[in-house]
C-alpha cells in the first residue's frame, strides 16, 4: 500500500468511494451522487488552494482517500482546516484511515496549519476511536443538525492541535 498525492486518473476511484459512501453511510451528509465532472472541479479546486488530496492505492487501485480544506471561510481561520477521511467498504479497518489522516497531519504541519477540525456523525464510533487514538479531542456536540435516511444525525467535533505556535502577527 502507498499513499501519494491523486491524480487526475485516481478520479474514478475516488468517484466509487464518495458515491458508495453518499448511499450508503452517513460519513457524508449529502444525498445525491456526483459525477466525474464533479470530483474534476473539487481536485481542481483543492490544488488551488494549495491543499492535498492523497489518496492510499494498491496496484493502481484507490483503496481511500484523504483531503482537507479550510475550516471557514474568513481570513482569521485561515491557520485552522478540516479534513475528511474516507475508505473503500472493501478495506476498511485495515488501517487506511489511520494512515490517511497520518499523512494529512503531516501536510497540514508542512502547511504551517494550527488546528485540524474534523466533524463526525455522532453514532461513528470507529470513526471517533480513530482520532482519539491519533490524539484529537471532542470539543463539542451539535445536535439533531443533520438528516439523513429518515433520521436527525447529531454531529461531533474533534480538534487536533498541530503545533504550539506563537500567536501570528496581524
Amino acid at each position: 500500500m502507498q499513499i501519494r498525492d491523486a491524480v487526475e486518473a485516481d478520479l474514478a476511484g475516488i468517484l466509487t468511494i464518495y458515491n458508495d459512501a453518499v448511499l450508503t453511510t452517513t460519513a457524508i451528509w449529502n444525498e445525491s451522487v456526483v459525477d466525474l465532472a464533479n470530483r474534476h472541479s473539487w481536485l481542481k479546486e483543492r490544488r488551488q488552494q494549495g491543499y492535498p488530496v492523497l489518496i492510499a492505492s494498491s496496484d493502481s487501485q484507490v483503496l481511500g482517500y484523504a483531503s482537507f480544506g479550510d475550516f471557514r471561510a474568513w481570513h482569521g481561520y485561515r491557520y485552522t482546516v478540516e479534513h475528511s477521511v474516507y475508505v473503500h467498504r472493501d478495506h476498511r479497518g485495515c488501517g487506511l484511515g489511520a494512515a490517511l489522516l497520518q499523512s494529512l497531519i503531516e501536510r497540514a504541519r508542512t502547511l504551517q496549519k494550527h488546528v485540524m477540525i474534523g466533524g463526525i456523525e455522532a453514532n461513528n464510533e470507529a470513526s471517533l476511536k480513530l482520532h482519539a487514538r491519533l490524539g484529537f479531542k471532542t470539543v463539542g456536540r451539535l445536535e439533531q443538525v443533520g438528516t439523513k435516511f429518515g433520521r436527525w444525525l447529531d454531529l461531533v467535533f474533534v480538534q487536533c492541535t498541530l503545533a504550539e505556535h506563537a500567536a501570528p502577527a496581524g
